[in-house]
């Protein structure tokens, strides 16, 4: 099954690539198929709005016929997140600790890993609930680091809670034997832990399944674009999940013309050349540098069409 068939679809890729104008053409042409799809902007620099010349913010947008879009804010879904992390345990700690326990979480709203932690709280919910009321759901993602990060969470998160759930189990059992006669204590931190556990067990396991689930990186023929989209591909493999797809994006015209443009189509080859060797095991689609920028649906439309079946090589 080839990536554009699949329900739900990443593409990653080094800044700059073409990443959000890919995705939203993926998109599109999904929409043009038939299929109800929801496009997910998780980059903090939202490019979708600029592409489709509307506002899309924080909410589920339609932007055309079978098609909507949203682009996550960190910084709010990271609010979301802290208030969500209060109230679970506003009855369990002390009313007298509860100002000094706000303070140390407010303080730990600005820690490093604290938009990941929310953003990635965010996608788990579209992929587990979203999921069920769209056809394709299509996330188009932050600049490499960022999204190696976002999509190696699921284990590692996953590892950490397993940790806290034996430690929590111990004190418990530890707790009923000398205090409560050997009744089982009450413990809503670990329900709660339980449930993230859960949670993250499920997305994980969508984002493992190679018929539900593809990852595209967006690559351009540039020494600096191969270089991170190779370690990338391999950084993401040791977390199980495999870049099977490549976008090549904004290669000269065939019929680029003038002696700058011809010196720098025969440069552009030595990469196309590298590309194939390095990403043997890739499948590619190529796309064309355009005169212009891709802001109009028609743009979009011309650009799509790269996706079909005769443009895979």
């Amino acid at each position: 099954m080839k990536v554009l068939e699949k329900k739900i679809i990443f593409a990653g890729g080094k800044g700059g690539t073409g990443k959000s104008t890919s995705a939203a053409a993926i998109a599109w042409k999904s929409a043009l198929n038939g299929f109800h799809t929801l496009l997910i902007s998780t980059d903090p620099a939202h490019n979708l709005g600029d592409i489709f010349n509307r506002q899309i913010g924080g909410t589920v947008t339609k932007v055309a016929d079978s098609l909507d879009a949203i682009e996550i804010d960190p910084q709010k879904e990271t609010d979301t997140y802290i208030k969500e992390v209060k109230s679970n345990i506003s009855n369990v700690v002390h009313s007298g600790m509860m100002e000094e326990v706000h303070r140390q979480l407010d303080t730990a709203k600005a820690s490093p890993g604290a938009d990941e932690a929310a953003l990635f709280d965010k996608l788990i919910s579209i992929i587990l609930e979203e999921r069920q009321h769209y056809d394709k759901l299509i996330f188009d993602t932050a600049p490499t680091g960022h999204t190696i990060r976002l999509l190696s969470l699921p284990e590692l998160m996953g590892v950490w809670i397993e940790g806290m759930l034996q430690k929590r189990n111990k004190t418990n059992e530890n707790y009923s034997q000398l205090l409560n006669d050997g009744e089982p204590v009450e413990d809503p931190i670990y329900d709660v832990l339980k449930k993230r556990q859960e949670r993250f067990a499920r997305a994980r396991e969508i984002l493992l399944d190679d018929g539900v689930t593809g990852f595209a990186f967006v690559i351009n023929p540039e020494r600096l674009s191969i270089v991170e989209t190779e370690k990338a591909i391999d950084l993401l493999a040791n977390y199980h999940l495999h870049v099977k797809t490549l976008i090549v994006n904004k290669i000269l015209p065939k019929d680029a013309d003038g002696e700058f443009l011809q010196k720098r189509k025969t440069h552009e080859h030595q990469y196309l050349d590298l590309i194939k060797e390095t990403f043997a095991e890739q499948e590619k689609i190529y796309i064309p540098l355009f005169s212009h920028d891709i802001t109009e649906k028609q743009h979009l439309h011309t650009f799509s069409k790269y996706y079909e079946e005769g443009q895979w090589l």
